[in-house]
């Protein structure tokens, strides 16, 4: 009897620091075993070869090794991860394409509701449809974007087809998503800006610019460095819309790393796993040193 006292007493003593952690604890289950545990079985996975049924053969960093010529050759890993640069580096004018919509959105404008629902469409249908409604958009014989260049005499213009465009028309493509997924995470920060910061702002003569620079975007830095990392993420995970709208051609030109991470683990390669896993370690670091980077410069101006 005196220990379940003694036990009840320690509850009621501990309640508010446990029970958060019971809360939280089948969510950090979940993430350790679906997360962090893949992570470290790609690492491990990238040191064979295993074509997925058969023994693994331990061949350290050959498939690394193997990554690295393809590079200096400027074979195929090579365009992937020339395709992935040029993505993160376009795919972030989502952020400030997104915060100007909602600054947009944010105000007292007649059909207003009308606006939020067409700027918020992108959002909720599928990137199999964004890549199945730019590849009609595109199309060199019926397809709006040369109808509308015949408007002004320009010659018809095969987006998907030619090897110097193809990476922008599907980076265009990923960018009617993101922005809108960009503007939803503004228009939930700036619900949050203070308005007596605002107000005195005013008072102190700010407008226009120096009031987004100086007072509202200092605020809206959470919703800044969610939209950073989920572009980022989301720039170099492109596979549903090059899946859909060239399967990596024309020639492979429009290939990026997650591309073709499938097609030489799964596809027409020979089941390469180890070399499959060794270029998605690979794309996980570039992705960590990007977010890395965020998240100190964000460190360093709190710390100021």
């Amino acid at each position: 009897m005196s220990d379940v006292i003694a036990d009840r007493s320690f509850w009621h003593r501990n309640q508010q620091t446990l029970a958060p952690w019971l809360f939280l604890t089948p969510a950090i289950l979940f993430f350790v075993f679906y997360v962090i545990y893949p992570v470290f079985q790609s690492f491990n996975l990238s040191l064979y070869e295993w074509d997925g049924l058969g023994t693994k053969e331990y061949v350290g960093l050959r498939n690394y090794e193997d990554l690295y010529w393809e590079w200096v050759d400027r074979d195929a890993f090579y365009t992937s991860l020339k395709n992935n640069v040029i993505w993160l580096f376009l795919y972030l004018a989502a952020i400030p394409a997104g915060l100007f919509i909602a600054l947009f959105l944010n105000q007292t404008v007649t059909g207003i509701r009308l606006y939020k629902s067409l700027f918020f469409f992108p959002f909720v249908i599928s990137q199999v449809v964004v890549g199945l409604v730019f590849t009609w958009f595109y199309d060199p014989a019926f397809g709006f974007l040369n109808i509308f260049l015949g408007w002004f005499g320009a010659g018809p213009i095969n987006m998907l087809g030619d090897e110097r465009y193809v990476t922008y028309g599907v980076i265009l493509a990923g960018l009617w998503p993101q922005t809108a997924y960009c503007m939803i995470l503004y228009l939930t920060g700036l619900n949050a800006v203070d308005p007596e910061q605002i107000e005195a702002g005013r008072l102190d003569g700010a407008k226009g610019w120096r009031m987004l620079w100086h007072v509202v975007l200092p605020q809206l830095k959470p919703a800044t460095f969610i939209a950073f990392v989920v572009t980022i993420i989301g720039a170099l995970r492109s596979f549903d819309l090059i899946s859909v709208m060239t399967s990596g051609g024309p020639f492979g030109s429009s290939r990026v790393l997650a591309y073709y991470m499938f097609e030489v683990a799964l596809s027409e390669y020979g089941f390469r796993m180890g070399y499959g896993a060794a270029i998605a370690v690979v794309l996980f670091a570039i992705m960590m040193v990007f977010i890395a980077y965020f998240l100190f410069s964000m460190y360093r101006e709190e710390k100021r």
